[in-house]
């Protein structure tokens, strides 16, 4: 009788209980790991106990495991424990999106590409357009907390010190804002939200070929091999995308807005990645 390969062992971190406005974690994550468990040894911890918990698995896969700031000094623990075991982490830790922050909002603006104009230095505030409203936000933020809005002659007055950390955008009067799904660098699907007030109320949306060519630019940029990402984008008034957010850290998926069978392709694909991952 030949041996038995054993099946890639997963920690999976998600947060099962964190209250996301518009959005259920608990119910993404239970369908997600019933689904890979076909492939996978799974078990499930909240983000706090990872790095205590990620001895003995073949890999740790960090998903709805919510804004990070609430949490930051288990999550140092955890990126510091890995680097030093040399476990992987899928995501892989060197992402350029948000899970390094918001600076790359910042990068992406001098290099001139499509992305809403951030700044984040009072001596910088001549360089965004004219705006009704600006968006100011921590540059450690995540999921709008410490969101604000303000009129322009407030933001000279504000405290651009390097431990204030915050950005400065134009608030846009978007149509729509869509989301872009990627597993590794392969499209996955594409869902918008048609109300603007509502932004987690979903639909799918069928994108264009220039919408794609948009999305997979910022795909490229962030030269991550295995893993998922999400790019946000707003359409802005004059039928530009504009990007928003480059989420690749924990990007939820909304996949309870896509029908089953694209479903099962992201749950295929996402597989695929993963075993491709263990063997890299």
């Amino acid at each position: 009788m030949p041996p038995v390969t054993p099946r890639p062992r997963l920690l999976y971190v998600t947060d099962l209980a964190y209250p996301a406005r518009g959005r259920r974690y608990c119910d993404e994550d239970i369908d997600l790991t019933a689904r890979l468990r076909a492939e996978f040894d799974l078990a499930l911890c909240h983000p706090r106990d990872a790095a205590a918990l990620m001895a003995g698995f073949d890999a740790v896969v960090v998903r709805n495991s919510g804004p990070v700031l609430h949490y930051q000094d288990a999550y140092d623990a955890f990126r510091a424990r890995a680097a030093a075991t040399g476990i992987r982490v899928y995501n892989p830790l060197h992402g350029r999106g948000d899970m390094a922050g918001k600076q790359y909002l910042l990068d992406l603006t001098t290099a001139g590409l499509p992305v809403i104009p951030t700044v984040d230095r009072a001596a910088d505030l001549d360089r965004l357009p004219a705006a009704a409203a600006y968006a100011v936000k921590p540059k450690a933020g995540a999921d709008s907390i410490g969101l604000r809005f303000l009129p322009y002659g407030e933001l000279a007055g504000l405290d651009y010190a390097e431990g204030a950390g915050i950005l400065v955008q134009p608030r846009i009067d978007f149509r729509y804002e869509v989301s872009f799904y990627f597993v590794d660098d392969r499209f996955q699907y594409a869902l918008h939200a048609p109300d603007p007030e509502r932004r987690w109320v979903l639909e799918p949306y069928q994108p264009t070929q220039d919408d794609l060519r948009f999305a997979r630019r910022f795909v490229d940029w962030n030269t991550l091999d295995h893993g998922i990402q999400r790019v946000d984008a707003c359409r802005a008034p004059g039928g530009e995308l504009l990007l928003v957010e480059l989420e690749d850290l924990n990007p939820y998926l909304s996949l309870d807005c896509v029908p089953e069978e694209t479903k099962e392709r992201f749950v295929t694909a996402m597989t695929e990645s993963l075993h491709a991952f263990l063997k890299a």
